[in-house]
């Protein structure tokens, strides 16, 4: 009997932030949601320390997604997340990062809205907070950089990277870029064009937070040249302005061991 009144109850979706890798930087709903599922539907990005952290008997989807290679479409996710809500499941919908910074939760939300769905949305802890903190850099700091933005550097084939580089071009501000390793050449081209001066500092990460956490920090105006001798296997951030001198200077003074951590290119 309950099994049948579970049937026809309708299920639940959590949009869930899994944050930038480290599996101690789930959140505490992120993790109870995670506990609570029946279905855990999850990107490539998710490591599989988080993923350990399912229980046993939960069934696991990966949905795949990267860079110019879905090999579950957007469009047939959003209808998964409804069919398995409307059998009465209770669904994770795993995301790295942050689900509503660059990582098309809203439009699972909007599928879920309009198909009658209850959920709910975990924010995580966003790649550029997560691998900032890990340099021991702040994205903010009195007298350096008074604001933050968040771009995402990825495009859609055959398409200029539509940005207002002028705002971007701020010195006193720090830019985030996200997914932008292939534009970089253009993205540094439109900066300096704009005005932001070539000596900048950039700190580039690759699966921040985790054990194979890779850096590289370079002036904007060498950053393309520096990234052709380093293997990143992954996604890249950039994050440019001159916080990144900060974490300079503080690895500095730091031990060698969380000094070698940051390749630098002068």
């Amino acid at each position: 009997m309950v099994s049948a009144e579970r049937s026809m109850a309708v299920g639940k979706v959590y949009l869930v932030g899994a944050g930038p890798g480290d599996p101690e930087l789930l959140t505490l709903k992120a993790v109870r949601a995670i506990g609570e599922a029946d279905v855990v539907v999850y990107d490539r990005l998710v490591p599989s320390s988080i993923l350990a952290t399912i229980a046993d008997g939960v069934l696991q989807i990966n949905v795949g997604k990267q860079a110019a290679h879905h090999p579950v479409p957007q469009e047939e996710i959003n209808e998964m997340l409804v069919r398995l809500a409307r059998a009465g499941r209770t669904v994770v919908r795993l995301k790295g990062g942050d689900p509503f910074i660059f990582g098309r939760g809203s439009e699972e939300a909007a599928e879920l809205d309009q198909a009658g769905i209850p959920y709910e949305v975990v924010p995580g802890i966003t790649a550029a907070q997560g691998c900032a903190a890990a340099a021991r850099m702040p994205l903010t700091h009195r007298g350096v950089a008074s604001g933050v933005r968040y771009v995402t550097g990825h495009r859609k084939a055959n398409e200029p990277l539509d940005l207002d580089w002028k705002s971007l071009a701020d010195p006193d501000t720090t830019l985030v870029v996200y997914m932008g390793l292939a534009n970089i050449a253009e993205i540094v081209r439109n900066l300096t064009a704009q005005g932001l001066p070539g000596t900048t500092p950039v700190l580039a990460v690759c699966q921040g937070t985790t054990a194979q956490e890779s850096r590289i920090c370079a002036p904007l105006e060498a950053l393309p040249v520096a990234l052709k001798d380093v293997s990143f296997s992954g996604p890249v951030l950039f994050i440019i302005g001159k916080v990144a001198g900060i974490a300079l200077e503080r690895s500095a003074r730091s031990d060698a061991a969380i000094c070698e951590a940051i390749s630098v290119v002068a």
